[in-house]
């Protein structure tokens, strides 16, 4: 019998019992994301069957995910987006349903693993829009005494950066475990490529917003993340010589 299957078992034992007892206020609103939820999200990922994984997506997963990412736009009042509030929600629900197979059971609350996922990606974008928002206004205002050469050259220098910061991610995912052996270091590493894959203009991120983000989402402090970030930082550097070089990362 599949995960999916076992799942619905569990799901028609657990609506016969009676409702769990819980200490302090009741709940004011009906709750979205649930204990039902995670164990939906655990059976998807160890599915093999697709429809059978399509279906436990669209009756468990799909509104709590879309409700999710709802809440967190409205909470945080995200101002620089320029699509229609439908398209944002619709990109961030896909955007978790690519990280979904990286929840762990065990590793904690699916709720809050993917309210931070959801969270930051939203601040990211939000952030990137506000500086390319600060790039056009600053634009209109120099419009007569641009430099067009260099800005032709600093395009083709963010589209090669772009291109190199793929690579590098893709063959972090593939390498990290031979590069760390700690589990603390490897979640460390993995939320960093994240962070830069998530990100399409990479030099906005700076030290302090990189702590942040990666504090947020590993619970560490920042001595556990420095020692992963230099090492990362000196494989960055080094490739991204060897592509300016030669357009692979090894020479």
């Amino acid at each position: 019998m599949g995960a999916v299957n076992d799942f619905y078992d569990w799901v028609k034992v657990e609506e016969t019992l009676p409702p769990k007892a819980r200490r302090g206020r009741k709940p004011s609103k009906k709750q979205y994301f649930t204990y039902i939820t995670q164990e939906a999200i655990i059976a998807y990922n160890n599915e093999s069957e697709q429809h059978l994984r399509n279906k436990v997506y669209r009756e468990y997963i799909d509104y709590p995910f879309n409700k999710l990412v709802e809440n967190i736009y409205h909470t945080f009042k995200f101002q620089y987006f320029d699509i229609p509030y439908e398209d944002i929600k619709c990109e961030v629900v896909a955007f978790l349903n690519e990280k979904i197979h990286k929840f762990e059971n065990g590793k904690g609350k699916a709720f809050s693993y993917f309210s931070i996922i959801a969270k930051n990606y939203l601040i990211i974008q939000n952030n990137s829009n506000y500086q390319k928002f600060k790039r056009k206004a600053d634009t209109t205002l120099i419009d007569e005494s641009r430099d067009v050469t260099n800005e032709m050259s600093l395009s083709n220098y963010q589209e090669s950066l772009r291109d190199f910061v793929k690579l590098w991610c893709d063959w972090y995912d593939q390498n990290i475990n031979m590069i760390f052996s700690n589990k603390k270091d490897i979640l460390v590493a993995d939320t960093v490529v994240e962070l830069f894959r998530m990100s399409d203009n990479i030099e906005n991120f700076n030290k302090k917003a990189i702590y942040i983000l990666i504090r947020e989402r590993t619970g560490l402090k920042t001595q556990n993340i420095t020692k992963v970030i230099n090492i990362m930082r000196k494989d960055f550097h080094k490739m991204l010589k060897s592509y300016q070089l030669s357009g692979h990362l090894f020479t």
